[in-house]
């Protein structure tokens, strides 16, 4: 027998232990492969909601809950467009609304019709609408192709009939798939007369972006500027913990993962010490019996590896059926996360076979061959 049949063998022969050391290391892989898609999809469509303005920056209150609290007020605005760099500001509220069971986190915008085309908004179809309007409407081209409405159809929102009077583009899939209102109109309904949700910035040409960024985040202290996913977590907290909870996760199924394959490779060890005093007594050396453990240790790795890879994609499309993130959480599975899932494996498996390797090769043998 082949020294790689050998370990299959010393694997395969015990069905039960390897099944449950494969699951506690697909369970930890599961956890940090659904935990790592979550994040990076999250991040992502907070990343594009940022950049539905065509803007050089975004502002939002300071450590709000979410992104959707921040409030800022119109004197605000219109001192930060006093500031020295600063080209124009436009200021939008945001707000979502369940439009139906297929669409329960529909994005609303108000914008005055002024700033439109500032925000990167392009009327590819019908007029936009007047600013004193309060039944006219303007859709995100993939949101009238999801319901099937075109310019001059109606559309019932928050028992409200409004008509849509054009259908718009800001190359943002997120964007893209929302409805926009005026301005004063949105502010009313919402009851945050005056009030933005962000403030979206575009500097001067040839002035420092960075310059402007730091001086705005000097001179108002309650409000954080954002140009970059990792100056997110400046204004949205919920961001910041779930980052957290996926570190955390991480460091914890590597330690009940090796834990689990440390307890497993050790019984088999106390079973099979007689054999590590045969393998001894014929020749094997210490490196060799200590390569076969951890093999051994490996091959479960990597069987529970291939389980929870299986088992993830499973579980993160249950989270995006959910009520509350469909619509929001949109899948994207980087070579990241894998390479996560990967080295979360491996530590397990290394971690929790190191000590019954070194105890295996370290044995003496006429003290295994005594052994009962």
């Amino acid at each position: 027998m082949s020294f790689a049949a050998l370990i299959v063998h010393n694997v395969t022969v015990r069905k039960l232990r390897l099944a449950l050391t494969a699951l506690a290391v697909a369970i930890g892989v599961v956890t940090v492969v659904s935990l790592g898609v979550l994040t990076h999809s999250l991040e992502t469509s907070d990343l594009a909601l940022l950049k539905t303005g065509h803007a050089d920056f975004t502002i939002a209150q300071k450590d709000v809950s979410d992104l959707l609290s921040s409030s800022i007020d119109d004197s605000t605005l219109a001192h930060i467009r006093s500031e020295p760099g600063v080209a124009d500001v436009t200021g939008v509220l945001i707000g979502i609304q369940r439009l139906n069971a297929a669409n329960p986190q529909f994005l609303e915008i108000g914008i005055s019709p002024a700033d439109l085309s500032a925000f990167g908004v392009t009327v590819v179809a019908g007029r936009p609408f007047a600013a004193s309007a309060d039944n006219e409407l303007l859709l995100g081209w993939r949101a009238a192709q999801n319901l099937g409405l075109h310019t001059g159809d109606t559309l019932r929102v928050a028992g409200t009939t409004f008509r849509v009077v054009g259908i718009y583009s800001t190359g943002q899939a997120l964007g893209d798939a929302g409805v926009m209102f005026p301005l004063t109109w949105f502010q009313t309904y919402q009851r945050q007369p005056s009030q933005y949700t962000l403030l979206f910035v575009v500097v001067t040409p040839g002035a420092s972006v960075a310059t402007v960024q730091s001086r705005i985040d000097r001179d108002f202290p309650q409000l954080a500027t954002i140009r970059t996913l990792q100056q997110f977590g400046r204004a949205d907290r919920s961001l910041s913990l779930i980052l957290a909870a996926d570190q955390g996760a991480t460091v914890l199924a590597v330690i009940i993962g090796a834990i689990v394959v440390m307890s497993a490779m050790t019984m088999s060890f106390i079973e099979r010490t007689r054999e590590f005093g045969v393998l001894s007594a014929i020749g094997w050396t210490r490196r060799r019996v200590g390569i076969m453990i951890m093999s051994e240790a490996l091959l479960i790795g990597l069987i529970g590896t291939a389980g929870g890879l299986g088992l993830s994609v499973l579980a993160v499309l249950g989270v995006q059926h959910l009520p509350s993130l469909t619509g929001i959480l949109q899948p994207v599975y980087t070579s990241d996360v894998f390479g996560r899932a990967l080295y979360t494996a491996a530590a397990m498996v290394v971690l929790g076979g190191l000590a019954p390797a070194i105890r295996a090769a370290t044995t003496r043998p006429l003290e295994a061959l005594r052994h009962e």
